[in-house]
């Protein structure tokens, strides 16, 4: 008989991972049907009703309107999301419980055994409402959910710092929508949250809509043609995040859209290069807005930057140089790189 396997489910805004604990005991996350370890955390609903999740969910969003992201951000509210196409109110839980169900049926059939109960992280600034409705959507998945834990409680585990003895660590959480900073405690095995600072509506996705903003600008500029159509906008944000992704270790990257739009003379293309440099300037203001949750963060806690031990990074978008060389800056600390931030969390728990 196999053993039974517990699952760790980092549930985020954007994306979402799943891993497990090998018989060896090293930890591996589960790849999803299209090869990745990270899977957007959406879910949509085709005109005939049917269910589409993560990647192909993700590619028509836009195109789509019964498509349903950052639900995380509604989970333990009263608020109900419509469905069109179904003609039916989904709660936050119910539409979560679908991501849910589809980690757990992919890592069902990556492992080749059933699958019934999981860990599931939630950030450390929840309140116990969204901590519940978190583990009501593990159940309604068909998951015993037999623990809820902190993100930053379960990135401290994944690198390993359940065996330092009195530390005080910085945890910079900047994902796909969302940004975290949380100050823990930790002594002889446990872990305490001593503050907590952020912004729930900060996130790579902002990062990638000012090159969206600025490829719209460039197209009007070039040709005239105000670009507004939804298979146009779904295309600008496809290249957004791979010109962004490719910043962070180039310095220039070429942004090519064959047949974008129609123009006057006929079919119009744009191909142009966009700098580290430009795309610097075109989101500082971003940038900027991370910096009073450190500082918040680090008053809560009633230390100096001085005081932490080390600083650890998560979420995809920490990949970005400005984001590692302003958390140096500010912390005085080199931040530890050595677990994949994407999968920190879900590792952890």
């Amino acid at each position: 008989m196999a053993k039974e396997i517990i699952i760790g489910i980092d549930l985020g805004t954007t994306n979402s991972v799943v891993s497990y604990r090998q018989a060896d005991g090293q930890i591996k996350v589960i790849p999803n049907p299209e090869g990745k370890p990270t899977t957007p955390s959406v879910v949509a609903f085709k005109p005939d009703g049917e269910q589409i999740n993560g990647e192909a969910a993700k590619r028509q969003a836009v195109t789509n309107p019964d498509t349903v992201l950052s639900i995380k951000r509604k989970i333990g509210s009263s608020e109900k999301i419509r469905i069109q196409s179904l003609k039916k109110d989904f709660t936050p839980e119910e539409i979560s419980a679908k991501i849910l169900s589809y980690m757990k049926d992919y890592a069902e059939k990556n492992l080749g055994q059933s699958i019934s109960k999981a860990v599931i992280t939630v950030p450390a600034y929840f309140n116990d409402a969204q901590r519940q409705a978190t583990k009501v959507a593990g159940e309604i998945a068909g998951l015993e959910v037999v623990r809820i834990i902190n993100e930053p409680t379960a990135a401290a585990l994944a690198y390993g710092l359940d065996k330092e003895h009195n530390e005080k660590i910085l945890v910079f959480d900047l994902g796909g929508g969302t940004f975290d900073v949380s100050i823990l405690e930790i002594g002889d095995g446990t872990f305490e949250v001593i503050a907590t600072a952020g912004d729930n509506h900060l996130g790579g996705d902002d990062w990638d809509n000012e090159i969206v903003e600025w490829l719209k600008k460039e197209i009007e500029r070039e040709h005239g043609l105000k670009l507004t159509d939804k298979m146009a906008i779904q295309r600008f944000r496809e290249a957004a995040e791979k010109a962004k992704i490719d910043l962070s270790q180039l310095l220039e990257t070429t942004i090519s859209l064959p047949f974008i739009g129609m123009g006057a003379s006929g079919p119009i293309s744009y191909e142009g290069k966009l700098t580290r440099a430009k795309f610097l300037d075109l989101t500082k203001h971003l940038l900027a807005r991370v910096e009073e949750p450190i500082r918040r963060a680090l008053s809560d806690a009633k230390i100096k930057a001085s005081d932490l031990e080390q600083v650890i990074l998560i979420g995809g978008s920490t990949r970005m140089p400005a984001v590692q060389e302003l958390v140096k800056k500010m912390t005085g600390k080199n931040p530890n790189l050595s677990v994949n931030p994407d999968e920190a969390v879900s590792i952890g728990a």
